[in-house]
């Protein structure tokens, strides 16, 4: 029963209903895939013909985010929207929002896609973060380096992933180069942080503010792609319930519907500092898609759609190896023919270096990779 003065959450969307993703990636590909599980249409607006995600869907519309008429459309054939990678431009939202209801929102979104704003809003939220300067001059840059000191990472505040967008600062002598090559500006300077690991968190907010969180996971990568995630993370479990208290109190700040990802810096002594979020299915929940009964996937679907949200717990152990770049690729047949090994590839045309174009999850015994002396071990070779 609903407290008086309290509004109902919107009903859930029955079987046939169609779900718009803005992206067509593997994220809305794999999304996709987990909608008509649930008896969903998926229909897809990106501007290339073939993503992922395009191979996929009941119905396509291939143009730019910025076409205001194609978005008209769009809203007009699908009952909610989600996006599957946060570098969708805010204004696309700003469109579609009086249209059809967004999931997660135009908020999220433009929190996610900048750098200071993420890191603004964290604070604001009640999370630690380590130090940081935003960067709109040569001056500035100067001036932060001398607050925050060297070694410090200097990064784009968009578009940045995987690495790309960023440099590590050392010496005086590094500024320049560092300054002329990063674009678009502006920019942020992050303090060096001497963390033991990184892990990461994975919480689902229904409409009517229930939540869900997947097991913490240690990520583990290799130039600055993720190669390994390990789930569970190894360690305490209190520092594992940290993770997700933290990623459930981001998600309520943000008055969130769908799923978002924290990834977190574990320094020596245990202490856990927000880095970076994603208000979507993140590469470190591929291993739920495997070792829960639902796995992250389906839970942002169900999300989206104001579906119940149902237990994320494991029924494995999982060691999650991402295939990336055409050495990795060729081994795919290997990975297949593995016992408890899945097996999950993306339908990309071109196996270019450093980019992701599958991943396969070993599932292992519950406890497994406790007893390991090193997870990694333990994925698939």
């Amino acid at each position: 029963m609903s407290t008086p003065g309290t509004p109902l959450p919107p009903a859930p969307l029955p079987p046939g209903a169609t779900i718009g993703i803005l992206g067509g990636g593997q994220l809305g590909r794999m999304s996709a895939l987990a909608a008509a599980k649930l008896g969903y249409r998926v229909h897809v607006f990106a501007p290339e013909a073939d993503g992922p995600a395009m191979q996929v869907a009941a119905a396509r519309t291939v143009a730019p985010y910025e076409d205001q008429a194609a978005l008209a459309r769009f809203a007009g054939a699908v009952d909610v929207v989600t996006f599957e990678f946060e570098n969708v431009p805010a204004a696309t939202l700003d469109v579609l929002a009086p249209l059809v209801p967004c999931r997660p929102g135009v908020e999220a979104l433009r929190i996610g896609q900048d750098r200071v704003r993420e890191k603004t809003f964290f604070a604001e939220a009640g999370l630690p973060v380590g130090a940081w300067r935003a960067v709109t001059s040569r001056a500035e840059l100067d001036a932060a380096v001398a607050a925050l000191g060297l070694p410090a990472v200097l990064k784009t505040t968009r578009l940045g992933y995987d690495g790309r967008g960023q440099a590590v600062l050392r010496a005086p002598e590094d500024l320049d180069p560092a300054w002329e090559r990063l674009s678009p500006r502006p920019l942020i300077l992050e303090a060096f942080v001497p963390f033991a690991r990184e892990v990461s968190a994975i919480v689902a907010r229904g409409a009517d503010g229930a939540t869900v969180t997947f097991d913490t996971t240690e990520n583990r990568h290799s130039h600055h792609i993720l190669a390994l995630s390990i789930a569970p993370a190894p360690g305490p479990a209190a520092r594992q319930q940290e993770a997700q208290r933290l990623v459930t109190r981001l998600a309520e700040a943000l008055d969130l519907v769908g799923l978002l990802a924290l990834e977190l810096f574990e320094l020596p002594d245990g202490t856990l500092l927000a880095n970076e979020m994603a208000p979507r299915p993140h590469n470190s929940g591929h291993w739920t898609m495997d070792a829960c009964l639902c796995g992250q996937f389906e839970m942002h679907v169900r999300a989206v759609a104001g579906l119940p949200l149902p237990d994320p717990s494991r029924h494995h152990d999982a060691v999650m190896t991402n295939i990336v770049g055409p050495d990795s690729f060729a081994r795919w047949p290997a990975f297949a023919a593995q016992p408890s090994v899945s097996l999950h590839l993306y339908g990309k045309a071109e196996a270019r270096p450093g980019r992701k174009l599958g991943h396969a999850t070993r599932l292992l015994p519950l406890g497994s990779v406790a007893e390991s002396p090193d997870p990694a071990l333990l994925a698939p070779g």
